[in-house]
């Protein structure tokens, strides 16, 4: 099997290097749902004239639509509502179809028997309302205020998370007016609303909105002015933010909202602004199986430094990478970003997702790319150094890592009355960014089990382990990338192979493992809060497995045999399971599918393999 083993390597090493770039990055798709090539159909059809690039996502997304007239987010899904309205409403309003056209009124049959409008998920209820197409109710209407309300009270627009926040400017600006899009081409989709119900929502939610409400009246001075000064205020959040490619924080989501919250402000659609926002979005377009899609984020940084340490890892690939350590090292960041809020004494020196992100540094990005960086070359000393320093500052006080931000942990938020706030509006450590951080600091920077740091991690990931051994992971599918994250995190900073929590997630994994070797689990899992079997493997999922165990067991078994075969076999058969999700954005509603993942993972164990003992 060695032989072919090296083969498989000799194989993904070509391929991968067929992608670089010349400014050294690899580049690969980052393939999320449908609401970014739905919604920038919406952007061009009122705000640009180019028409090739509507007609192309139009295509795809038609080509996605299942026979009984659904979309769906991944293959074991049984249809999405919420996807379903997105694509509806951008083919109609793009004029690809008409309401008599077959797959419309199947579509929206589908749409009505699942509930209407009234159960889409809060970010199609706002883009629908955009439109004139679903009433801007309490659901969405924090008050503006809220961003002038001091640390000190109950909620304040600071304890959102960063992504959160970039999210939650616009939209407050939009439905505080209420802001409706008024033009003539807009589908009616009052025959999917049923207006005799309403929006009820939660206790704890109306508690929340009644605290910032009470909060917002200690403020002192004229209402009027402090309404103004809180328009204002939402407005300059996202103007400091917007970046050189005129997006905001490089997220497409953002971007979108940011665009109709500036025309609720006064600027016209032909604003330069806005002009460069939509040509910004426009280069977040790649090419898939199906045709042209619109990507939420480009993952350049995050493939790159990925790829670039897969390539190093022994047997190194002799593929030159002098390119790519230059291309992250210009994208180290400089700036001080709204993490510097709560750490104020350490310099920037993280690095983002996409290579136009210049302020959001995340901790997962920034600990890729340090990998990726040859410590035993002088002249990156400075830049590891300071690399090093802003992920430990990151840390928060429960021992754990976040995404982006220490601290964004205010249980209240997870009442902010829109769907997902649980996952989106706060920041908290999670199991997958705390393992793959202690793994960094154990096997690259050599941190010793006993530094306080660690030992407060490693405590961290021993009290959120699951009853099942697994753990949860935040931002990839789920359990099995939880659980992989934890365990190599904690063996790489010398846990020992007999420690309870090892043997318990080692037990997770053997267990769940599938009959043709490999492992797999489906996106229902983080909606479920379960461990949920896919029904076959998957590259990235077995790889991942295997990579966990291979760190426990340190040699050759027959679990970790039959899972490199799999490996293998997946490799080249390359079925359905090879484009399905294991990246995770937002439960029940964003996954992604990375194009680099069936490279990376897979090159990165099989030569782990090669290296154990018989």
């Amino acid at each position: 099997m060695n032989d072919r083993i090296k083969d498989a390597i000799k194989q993904l090493e070509a391929e991968i290097q067929g992608r670089q770039k010349d400014d050294g990055c690899f580049h690969f798709c980052f393939e999320n749902s449908l609401m970014t090539d739905a919604n920038m159909i919406l952007l061009l059809q009122t705000f640009s004239k180019e028409k090739e690039l509507t007609k192309q996502l139009c295509e795809r997304l038609s080509s996605l639509q299942n026979e009984e007239g659904y979309w769906k987010l991944y293959e074991d899904d049984e249809g999405n509502l919420s996807a379903t309205i997105e694509a509806v409403f951008a083919l109609l309003y793009a004029g690809y179809y008409s309401n008599g056209d077959l797959a419309i009124r199947k579509a929206k049959a589908f749409i009505r028997k699942h509930g209407g409008l009234n159960r889409a998920h809060s970010m199609t209820k706002i883009t629908l309302a955009i439109h004139g197409q679903y009433p801007w109710p309490s659901l969405f209407h924090l008050p503006v205020h809220i961003i002038l309300l001091p640390p000190s009270s109950p909620v304040s627009f600071y304890d959102f998370s960063s992504y959160a926040r970039v999210h939650m400017a616009p939209v407050l600006l939009l439905s505080d007016q209420p802001f409706v899009l008024k033009n003539k081409q807009i589908p009616d989709m009052s025959d999917c609303f049923f207006r005799e119900e309403e929006d009820l929502l939660p206790e704890a939610s109306r508690s929340l909105l009644t605290s910032v409400q009470s909060a917002v009246k200690t403020l002192t001075g004229l209402p009027h002015r402090l309404y103004l000064l809180s328009r204002q205020r939402l407005l300059t959040y996202m103007l400091q933010r917007i970046e050189s490619d005129g997006t905001l924080y490089s997220y497409f989501s953002s971007t979108f909202y940011m665009i109709y919250a500036l025309v609720s402000c006064g600027y016209q659609k032909h604003d330069p602004l806005i002009k460069k926002a939509i040509q910004g979005l426009m280069q977040h377009a790649c090419l898939t199986e199906r045709g042209v899609h619109i990507q939420n984020s480009p993952s350049d940084i995050w493939d790159t430094a990925l790829i670039s340490h897969a390539l190093q890892a022994h047997p190194a690939s002799g593929i030159p990478l002098h390119k790519s350590e230059q291309f992250l090292l210009k994208h180290q960041q400089t700036k001080f970003g709204d993490w510097m809020v709560a750490v104020n004494h350490t310099e920037p020196g993280g690095w983002g997702f996409s290579k136009s992100n210049t302020i959001h540094p995340d901790v997962d990005d920034s600990t890729a790319a340090l990998r990726a960086l040859r410590k035993d070359d002088p002249s990156f000393q400075s830049h590891y150094t300071r690399g090093l320093k802003w992920v430990l500052a990151m840390q928060n006080d429960d021992g754990g890592w976040p995404a982006f931000e220490i601290g964004k942990t205010n249980p209240l938020m997870k009442f902010v009355p829109i769907d997902g706030a649980e996952s989106a509006s706060i920041d908290p450590s999670t199991a997958d960014l705390t393992g793959r951080t202690l793994e960094f600091l154990g096997s690259n920077a050599r941190f010793p089990l006993t530094d306080p740091r660690i030992q407060k991690a490693v405590n961290w990931l021993r009290s959120h382990q699951e009853g099942d051994g697994s753990w949860y992971g935040r931002w990839g599918i789920t359990y099995l990338y939880g659980s992989w994250a934890a365990i190599t995190g904690m063996r790489a900073v010398g846990v020992g192979k007999d420690d309870p929590s090892i043997r318990r997630g080692v037990q997770f994994l053997e267990a769940v493992q599938n009959e043709d070797g490999g492992w797999g689990e489906s996106c229902k899992s983080d909606q479920e809060k379960t461990y949920i079997p896919l029904g076959d493997s998957t590259l990235p999922q077995t790889s991942w497995a295997l990579d966990a165990l291979m760190a426990v067991h340190e040699r050759r078994t027959p679990v970790i045999e039959k899972g490199i075969s799999c490996v293998l076999r997946k490799l080249e058969e390359k079925d359905w399971t090879y484009e399905y999700p294991t990246g995770a954005g937002l439960p029940g509603n964003f996954y992604i599918y990375y194009h680099s993942y069936n490279y990376i993972w897979p090159l990165l164990v099989l030569k782990k393999y090669l290296s154990l003992s018989t």
